[in-house]
């Protein structure tokens, strides 16, 4: 299945739909009290087949068509954001970063959360040097506490794409990374989530990023240093993964900080990444007030 927060009015907060063909059906319209994927996901582990059934008896004409969607983004209000840096190697290479003692983790802000087809406001008081990092999210679906690699896929809820949008000077100047990524706007989710029966190998997606008319990132997740598995196995000990909580893995070479000249974010570019099976998540920039 494949989950989204659109907004059902031009006035209306994004609330929980499901796709169903062309178009998104609300969930709350199907019996079940969710208006978000993290109230969803508390639903418990049997509301995913029951919303099976329930939108499989949907009428064709239900909802809206997706291509009218306004989108919110993939999770709203999840328990945490936790971030993976320097997961592919050349990304850490061009970065000039040590990826050799394990995981590179740091927590996003909830403010930073920002949707598909949204506005990605460049603060330039502050940074001329904002960055863009395609990255595949991982939503955590039941509590996850020491668990092992072998296991670590059985809970996942979900996949989705990320947009790690950076302020290069500020990751530079600081040694927590959490500011220079969690300005308002920095991290666009979605457009969707897919539930993780539909991905059932993560370590094989295409995943690109465009920025105008130029691929600036082209690799797949195969080139991960730690997978998916690997990585909740490790951040699950002693400490406990909550349902929802949304992870973005690390993102692959093409950092435009790493090009010559470098390539930074500016007012009136279109940011596009995309992720195989999960599809386009994009991003206009502008600059902030």
């Amino acid at each position: 299945m494949r989950f989204a927060h659109i907004a059902m009015t031009p006035d209306s907060s994004p609330v929980l739909v499901v796709q169903h063909g062309d178009r998104y059906v609300r969930v709350a319209d199907l019996g079940f009290e969710a208006n978000t994927l993290q109230e969803f996901i508390e639903l418990g582990a049997d509301a995913q087949a029951r919303l099976a059934d329930a939108i499989a008896k949907a009428p064709d004409d239900a909802g809206i068509a997706v291509d009218d969607a306004v989108y919110g983004p993939g999770t709203i209000n999840p328990p945490s954001i936790l971030a993976v840096g320097l997961n592919y190697d050349e990304h850490a290479s061009e970065l000039s970063l040590d990826n050799d003692s394990g995981p590179v983790l740091f927590s996003l802000f909830p403010n930073s959360l920002n949707a598909h087809e949204a506005e990605v406001k460049l603060p330039l008081n502050v940074s001329r040097e904002v960055d863009y990092e395609a990255e595949l999210g991982v939503i955590i679906g039941k509590p996850a506490k020491n668990v092992t690699p072998e296991e670590a896929l059985d809970y996942v809820f979900g996949y989705t794409a990320v947009n790690d949008i950076t302020a290069r000077n500020i990751q530079f100047q600081e040694p927590q990374w959490a500011r220079c990524k969690s300005f308002d706007t920095f991290t666009p989710v979605g457009p969707v989530v897919v539930t993780a029966d539909e991905i059932p190998d993560p370590q094989a997606l295409a995943i690109t990023t465009d920025v105008d008319d130029l691929r600036v990132q082209d690799s797949t997740t195969g080139f991960m240093i730690r997978t998916v598995a690997e990585l909740i196995a490790s951040l699950s000990q002693e400490l406990t993964l909550l349902p929802g909580t949304l992870i973005s893995t690390g993102s692959p070479g093409g950092a435009g900080r790493s090009r010559k000249p470098p390539l930074y974010l500016t007012p009136g570019a279109t940011v596009t990444v995309t992720i195989e099976k999960i599809g386009e998540l994009r991003s206009y920039c502008v600059e902030a007030d």
